[in-house]
């Protein structure tokens, strides 16, 4: 293919991506991990770079949603019904230091698109590079942000106030090591009833230095944290106004 043709493609694809993003739903887009910034995965865009740009996000097949909480889909994203079963481990990693913030920009967030949103880390036995956790137990939760006592929702109300920037803190006292970083919003403008829910899950790949020795000792897996019947997977938000139960388990404090 001659190189105009290819940087056409290649502008062409970008447009595509930053309308689909506009109008459609969303994903994480960068990463600041302490003073270093990391690009997204872009779906439409990084599938056609020749040669491929390394990330720290598992590939995603689109800005769309999981609907079936059965599917391996539902932990780092994919789309099995158009034969991309679940997600695949990224080339690189980045390295941040237990107690460190760390940033994710969303692309823009539709305002209908009412949820709650969860990280959760899993820790691997293995180079990062190669370990996918399959339906393993692996996973602890370290922050989430649902409804607050005045109605405001993490996804929609609060996200749009940071500038689509949503921030945690890797735990103080967290174990070293190798780590993903599973991030999610929930959106329930269709989850009156199931299947209803939108998951939008990303996967960062991560090393966590430090001298902390924590680790917890109770975990989930993906699938299997949430089924049809979990609190905050089936709620009306449009009439529902009591306090929204986050679905999955408790935050791990234990490395706080």
């Amino acid at each position: 293919m001659p190189e105009m043709t290819k940087t056409l493609l290649v502008l062409a694809t970008a447009l595509f991506s930053f309308t689909r993003s506009v109008n459609g739903h969303g994903y994480v887009q960068e990463v600041l991990l302490g003073s270093a910034t990391y690009t997204g995965y872009n779906p439409y865009l990084d599938p056609y770079l020749s040669p491929p740009v390394p990330r720290i996000i598992r590939p995603i097949p689109g800005n769309g949603p999981v609907e079936d909480l059965s599917l391996i889909d539902i932990q780092c994203n994919g789309w099995s019904a158009g034969d991309v079963v679940g997600s695949s481990p990224a080339p690189i990693y980045g390295t941040v230091a237990a107690g460190t913030q760390v940033h994710l920009n969303w692309t823009t967030w539709p305002d209908s698109h009412k949820g709650p949103m969860i990280t959760y880390m899993a820790r691997a036995p293995s180079d990062i590079t190669t370990w996918s956790p399959g339906t393993s137990a692996v996973w602890f939760k370290v922050a989430e942000s649902g409804k607050d006592s005045s109605g405001l929702w993490a996804a929609t109300d609060l996200l749009t106030a940071s500038k689509s920037v949503y921030t945690f803190t890797i735990p103080p006292k967290l174990k070293a090591g190798q780590y993903i970083i599973r991030h999610e919003i929930i959106a329930l403008h269709a989850a009156y009833t199931y299947p209803g829910v939108q998951v939008y899950p990303s996967c960062i790949q991560i090393e966590v230095t430090g001298s902390g020795t924590a680790f917890p000792t109770s975990f989930v897996s993906f699938p299997g944290a949430y089924t049809a019947t979990t609190p905050g997977i089936v709620y009306d938000v449009y009439t529902n106004t009591s306090a929204y139960p986050i679905p999955g388990p408790a935050v791990w404090t234990g490395g706080n």
